[in-house]
C-alpha cells in the first residue's frame, strides 16, 4: 500500500492508503482532493501496470504534462476497462466533474454544437482525468481566450500558438527514415530561424513543435505547415510524401502530416502515455538524441527517472516564438491552397 509520496520533483501529490489493495486511494493534488477508485485495475496487461501506476507516472512528470496542456482544449482518450476494454474518444468533460475542474467551450460549426472540453490549469485536473480512466491527452494547438502568449498577443482558441510537424511513417517505413527526415526538418527550421522542439509520438513517428504568435487562423497555419512539408519533401524526395489521401502514398514513405494543424485535429501531448500494451510515452528529446532515439525505450517505467535527471526538455518553448510569414510567402509562391483541406470542424 502507498503511505505517502512526493508526487514528482515539486511534491504535488500526497496519497493516503486505503484499507485494502482494492480500496480507493484518497489524494491531495495541487490543493484539491482526488479520489482514485479501483487503483489496482490493470490497464496495461503486458506490463501488469495498473491505474495506480498511471497516476504515479503523471505525478512524476507533473510540471511537464501541465505545461503541455495548460489552457488548451483537450480531448481525452479513455479506457474505462483498461486497454483490453476498448477506447472512448471524449471531447466533452466527463460527467461528475468537481466544480474546480476547468473547461473551455468550443464551437463546431458543421453541426452548430458546442462542447465544454477539459482545459488543464493544474496537475489536479490531470489526475482527476486519470481517475476518469484517461490514458492519453490530446490538446488543441491553441489556447483559451484570456491567456497571453510570450509575445504579448492574447490567445484565442481560433488562433493557434503551436505549429506541429508530424512525421508520420507509413506501415512499411523504417524508423531510420523517420530520424533522417527529422534531421532534414531541423535543417529547414534552422534556415528559417525557427526553433523546433522534438519529441517521440509514443507510436512509430516523431513530432516537432514550434511556438508561434497567435495571430493567424487554422487555415493559414495549415498552409504554412503544408509549405514547410513541401520543402522537406523537395529536399528528401526518396523519403517523404505530402499526398493527403492514404491511397496515394507509398507504404514505405514518411508522410509529413500538415493536416494536424487543422482545427480540432489533435496529437498526443508531450508526456502523454499512449494506449498501447508497452505503455509508451510521447517524450521530449534533445536534438542530439534524435539520431539514436528508439520510441519503445520511453515508457511509464523509464520516463520518470529521465524526467528527474533532465527536467522538462520543452520548458523553454514559449520563449522562442516564430513568425510564420515566410512560410505563407512560400505557400503563395507555390500556389498551395486549402482545396484539399479535410478539416471542417467536427462535434
Amino acid at each position: 500500500m502507498i503511505s505517502e509520496r512526493g508526487g514528482g520533483p515539486r511534491g504535488y501529490g500526497r496519497v493516503m492508503a486505503g484499507k485494502s489493495a482494492a480500496a480507493a486511494v484518497e489524494m491531495t493534488v495541487a490543493g484539491h482532493p482526488v479520489r482514485i477508485s479501483n487503483p489496482d485495475r490493470v490497464y496495461f496487461p503486458a506490463l501488469g501496470a495498473t491505474k495506480r501506476d498511471l497516476v504515479e507516472y503523471y505525478l512524476a512528470v507533473g510540471d511537464g504534462i501541465v505545461s503541455a496542456l495548460r489552457d488548451r482544449p483537450c480531448m481525452l482518450h479513455r479506457f474505462p476497462k483498461g486497454l483490453d476494454g476498448g477506447k472512448v474518444h471524449q471531447k466533452r468533460l466527463p460527467a461528475g466533474a468537481p466544480d474546480w475542474v476547468p473547461t473551455v467551450r468550443v464551437h463546431f460549426p458543421r453541426y452548430d454544437r458546442d462542447a465544454d472540453e477539459l482545459c488543464v490549469a493544474s496537475l489536479a485536473d490531470v489526475i482527476w482525468a486519470v481517475q476518469m480512466s484517461t490514458v492519453e491527452f490530446h490538446p488543441w494547438n491553441s489556447r483559451r481566450a484570456g491567456s497571453f502568449a510570450s509575445t504579448g498577443d492574447e490567445n484565442d482558441t481560433e488562433r493557434p500558438d503551436e505549429w506541429r510537424i508530424d512525421l508520420d511513417p507509413m506501415p512499411k517505413c523504417p524508423f531510420g527514415r523517420v530520424r533522417r527526415v527529422a534531421e532534414v526538418a531541423h535543417e529547414v527550421l534552422d534556415e528559417l530561424g525557427a526553433t523546433g522542439w522534438p519529441k517521440t509520438s509514443g507510436g512509430h513517428g516523431l513530432h516537432i513543435y514550434v511556438r508561434i504568435p497567435p495571430r493567424w487562423g487554422f487555415q493559414d497555419v495549415r498552409r504554412a505547415a503544408l509549405a514547410f512539408a513541401t520543402e522537406v519533401a523537395r529536399r528528401a524526395p526518396d523519403d517523404v510524401t505530402t499526398a493527403w489521401w492514404r491511397k496515394d502514398r507509398d507504404p514505405g514513405m514518411l508522410f509529413v502530416d500538415y493536416n494536424q494543424n487543422a482545427r480540432d485535429h489533435t496529437v498526443a501531448s508531450a508526456y502523454s502515455v499512449r494506449g498501447v500494451p508497452e505503455a509508451t510515452v510521447s517524450t521530449p528529446l534533445r536534438w542530439d538524441e534524435v539520431p539514436d532515439a528508439e520510441p519503445r525505450d520511453f515508457t511509464i517505467n523509464t520516463v520518470p527517472a529521465r524526467y528527474r535527471e533532465l527536467g522538462d526538455l520543452h520548458a523553454g518553448i514559449d520563449d522562442s516564438p516564430f513568425d510564420i510569414t515566410p512560410l505563407l510567402e512560400w505557400a503563395d509562391r507555390d500556389k498551395l491552397g486549402d482545396e484539399d483541406d479535410p478539416a471542417e470542424s467536427r462535434a
